[in-house]
């Protein structure tokens, strides 16, 4: 690829802009150049590129930027592509000047009529950028580059043949390899079928049609039709054909090799990078994205979850490339940076440094016990004819010793298919012993196990799984069945014993009951090495990835076992499917109930105290969801089940809060047990906790008057290792980036552990956000303290109600409506734009049957208003009424406000009334 530079170099000249200017770009940053080309294609033949640029502005305003970020677009959009980025330049903190192409053949660029190949193009991006003057005038920081598309290719060819200039690159959706053993992407099949190649892309806007129906936002009309004016008649789209024609398809395509070497050439530089992402891309789909981490191991990665192929109209990217280059370009400390040096430094200097045992230490020390460590139970059934209950029978029990055994064949089958420390693996299974032993065996080869939540569903689960792209994927049938259909990344491994045709539909690399192959070596994980990305369960947006180290898993263990003082030994119901996972790190014996943990309120009174009568066990960990199903169903019991639900010591309800009411009859269940609602979230659990009694002793404290007491659900103190503070909200619902322990001040929870999590996986703008306080995790819940140093939960930072008179915080207000005998749930949500919203309650009736969505009767309507002005001084302007209140799946108790609130408005204003 020549760097030629040409033998004169001309001024630029004024753009083509229309008498309408295209919008978002001022007419002075419309440029044209007249560049001698040194390609093969045309060595010395003159040619005119059209640009955008600010260097007008720049030189207007007195600033000198400190570099340039050069843009290059793919097919079949121009310039326009980066109207924002050549906008932002000049009021970045450092200014930059931004330069944004049109190749020939595109946009206004000139026609030439030639056949380039990739080779041609990289050549005619060094041609344009020396008679430019970049190679001489980038500023001090040189040019980075930021691509789309055919882009990427054409930009890092660029940047190999300008190894000096070239100082960083920022890639939105683009593809630098196309694996020999993989067919390109179906709607580029399509395009260059001879039947179709030439009528689609030239002779008709096929091609440009189907390229701008990716946008996954509404077209504002003249920016659509900006993109359409380079490309109104067939001659001008001739490019458009070529762009198509070079597409490397298989290693004898002429432009394959450029391709490789350009792809090995970004693998072998230490450049900085950023990669931002629409996961929603027929043409640049999952193996491309994961072929630019490989090349791009230390590149920051933000994956728009909603975002497609035109990312950079999707969503605004400006804000992220401004930020990125002024922490890698910058003098100060990046936010993540200070925020990891902050925590390691308060780790350092906690008594409880250095206090790592791994999550296996407690099976190990207990490889020659043959007392049971996990059981998994079969279904609730009655004996037939008697009317009396029969036992539930265990499925399956696996003592220590036998456990150990599992997880050590199990280790070394996985070894043998290729499973290495470092690798991501899926885990599809259902919580028991079968998923206990696939753990602990990705714990002891160092495999990072990937876990989301089915209750995410197909879309959500297809989402999380291809964010975090692991290498291999062991699930039971159904989701092996589940992941050929949609698509999830991963070699497949079934959970079980394969059989040929298994193999063959499946497309199975093997089975986990497979033969153990002879011992091989293998790098023990180390401490920091990342173990687990648990997804959240998507109560508040798209599910994040929350990733945590193999010493951070631990202290999650710690946490809970030194808070609540479990002993080796102690037996476990595991209701709620994360805790689960624990069993074996706290040396307890751990059973599975028989439930659908995808549906937690499918756990009934019977499935727990049969789980607990097998086991003899002292503690149960169970959702909301499951402990109301249980409550209801409690009539069921026979006195033998009863017996063994009064030798539960602990119970811990985790995942959302229960009303007082409920956890009254939960305790009735367990009548010797302690009964404790632990605060957290998937980032950081526990946080906090209470039990029962300290929960009634803070509501005689809130009636008594105690200054803070009330307003919300008392989550109690901080757990071991744990802190707690705020950043302070002010008068426009803003939390202060300072930790503040005031009294009575409502801010966002900020919380600060060793068990917190390590990061959010490949969000990197989501992460920055969450670490913008020094050594805490900014948890988007909101609450106040009060004179205990109790915390009280009042709701999010997201479903603040912004009124004319006030910031409104929800839980209070809704905690309220819920003390009617009534109403079952409540939440409350903001009507119309922010600063002017008006509050309004909607209940689910405690008796649902008959009950229409939309307005409350009455008489229903005038007691919730009368209590939630009485108790809070909040008044609704109006109280709606639905059968069941939407909420996610995993908890089936956090209310999607949003989605209600959007509904209130709409049904307050006229529209058709139909359920949320």
């Amino acid at each position: 690829m020549s760097t030629q530079t040409p033998a004169r170099r001309t001024a630029p000249q004024p753009g083509p802009v229309p008498l309408k200017p295209w919008p978002g770009v001022a007419r002075a940053d419309s440029r044209t150049l007249r560049v001698v080309s040194s390609a093969a294609v045309d060595a010395g033949t003159e040619r005119t590129w059209h640009y955008l640029d600010n260097a007008a502005e720049l030189a207007e305003r007195g600033l000198t930027p400190v570099g340039t970020l050069l843009c290059v677009h793919g097919n079949p959009t121009w310039s326009y592509l980066w109207r924002r980025l050549v906008r932002a330049g000049a009021d970045f903190d450092r200014p930059w000047r931004v330069v944004a192409v049109d190749q020939l053949e595109m946009g206004f660029s000139e026609r030439t009529g030639l056949s380039r190949t990739l080779a041609d193009r990289v050549t005619d991006l060094g041609d344009f950028t020396a008679a430019l003057g970049l190679d001489e005038q980038a500023g001090e920081h040189g040019v980075v580059t930021v691509a789309h598309d055919w882009g990427g290719l054409i930009s890092q060819g660029w940047g190999a043949a300008h190894p000096r200039l070239h100082a960083g690159r920022i890639l939105t959706n683009t593809a630098l390899s196309q694996p020999a053993d993989a067919a390109v992407p179906g709607a580029l099949r399509l395009a260059l079928h001879p039947a179709v190649h030439g009528w689609g892309t030239r002779s008709t806007t096929a091609f440009l049609d189907v390229t701008l129906a990716l946008h996954r936002g509404d077209w504002d009309p003249a920016v659509k039709a900006a993109y359409r004016a380079p490309y109104d008649d067939a001659e001008k789209r001739d490019g458009i054909r070529g762009f198509v024609e070079d597409i490397p398809v298989d290693p004898g395509h002429r432009s394959h090799a450029a391709m490789r070497s350009i792809a090995e050439a970004v693998a072998g530089d230490d450049l900085p990078g950023l990669i931002l992402w629409g996961p929603h891309d027929p043409v640049f789909q999952q193996r491309y994205f994961d072929d630019l981490l490989h090349r791009m191991p230390h590149a920051q990665v933000h994956r728009f979850e909603k975002a497609g192929h035109l990312v950079a109209e999707d969503e605004d990217i400006v804000p992220l490339v401004r930020t990125w280059l002024a922490e890698t370009y910058g003098e100060a400390e990046p936010v993540i940076a200070r925020h990891r040096r902050v925590r390691a430094e308060r780790e350092a200097r906690s008594p409880l440094a250095g206090d790592f045992r791994p999550m296996t230490a407690e099976l190990e020390a207990r490889r020659e016990d043959d007392a049971p460590a996990v059981v998994d139970m079969g279904r609730v059934r009655r004996r037939a004819g008697s009317g009396r209950h029969g036992a539930a029978p265990v499925k399956r029990r696996l003592s220590w010793r036998e456990l150990n055994a599992e997880v050590d064949r199990t280790a070394a089958v996985l070894r043998g298919l290729g499973v290495s420390r470092g690798a991501r693996v899926s885990l599809m299974v259902p919580p028991g012993a079968r998923l206990t032993v696939l753990i602990y065996a990705c714990l002891r080869v160092g495999a990072v196990i990937v876990v989301a939540d089915t209750g995410l569903g197909l879309k959500g689960l297809t989402r999380a799984l291809r964010g975090a792209s692991p290498e291999f994927l062991i699930g039971i049938p159904q989701a092996l069945a589940a992941a050929r259909a949609a698509g999830w990344p991963g070699r497949r491994i079934l959970a079980g014993s394969a059989d040929p045709v298994s193999t063959r539909v499946f497309g199975l690399i093997g089975a986990t009951d497979d033969a153990a192959p002879a011992g091989t070596p293998w790098d023990a994980p180390r401490p920091e090495d990342e173990a687990a990305i648990l997804y959240t369960s998507g109560s508040t947006g798209p599910a994040k990835g929350v990733s945590y180290t193999q010493r951070q898993l631990s202290a999650m263990r710690d946490a809970i076992q030194r808070t609540y003082r479990l002993q080796p030994g102690s037996g476990l119901v595991a209701g709620f499917a994360p805790f689960a996972l624990l069993g074996p790190a706290l040396g307890a014996t751990s059973v599975t109930p028989d439930m659908d943990v995808t549906r937690p309120k499918t756990l009934s009174a019977r499935a727990l105290a049969q789980a607990a009568q097998a086991i003899e066990a002292t503690i149960v960990f169970a959702s909301p969801a499951a402990l109301m199903n249980v409550v209801a169903t409690a009539e069921d019991l026979a006195p033998a089940e009863a017996e063994a639900l009064g030798r539960v010591r602990l119970l811990l309800s985790a995942g959302a809060p229960l009303t007082l009411p409920l956890l009254r009859r939960v305790s009735a269940l367990v009548p010797r047990a302690q009964v404790h609602t632990p605060y957290g979230m998937t980032e950081a659990l526990p946080v906090a906790d209470i039990s029962l009694t300290q929960i009634e002793q803070a509501e005689r404290d809130a009636a008594s008057g105690m200054r803070g007491a009330g307003g919300g659900v008392c989550v109690g103190v901080p757990v071991h290792g744990a802190e707690l503070a705020l950043g302070l909200l002010d008068e426009e619902g803003n939390p202060s980036r300072e930790p503040s322990h005031a009294e009575r001040r409502t801010g966002e929870i900020l919380v600060s552990a060793r068990h917190m999590k390590d990061h959010y996986d490949r969000l990197w703008w989501t992460e920055r956000d969450s670490a913008a306080i020094p050594g805490w995790h900014r948890t988007g819940d909101i609450g106040h303290f009060d004179a205990a140093g109790r915390l009280w939960v009042e709701g999010r930072l997201a479903h603040l109600l912004r009124t004319p008179e006030a910031v409104v915080t929800p839980v209070a207000a809704e905690a309220a409506a819920e003390t009617l005998p009534a109403v079952r749930r409540a939440a409350l949500v903001g009507v119309g734009p922010a600063g002017t919203q008006a509050p309004v309650v909607v209940v689910e009736p405690g008796q649902r049957r008959g009950v229409r969505p939309g307005p409350a009767p009455l008489e229903l309507a005038d007691a919730v208003r009368a209590v939630v002005r009485g108790r809070t001084g909040v008044v609704p302007v109006a109280v709606l009424q639905v059968p069941e209140q939407p909420t996610d799946i995993r908890h089936n108790s956090k209310i999607d406000r949003p989605r209600l609130a959007a509904w209130a408005e709409s049904t307050l204003s006229g529209g058709k009334v139909a359920k949320p």
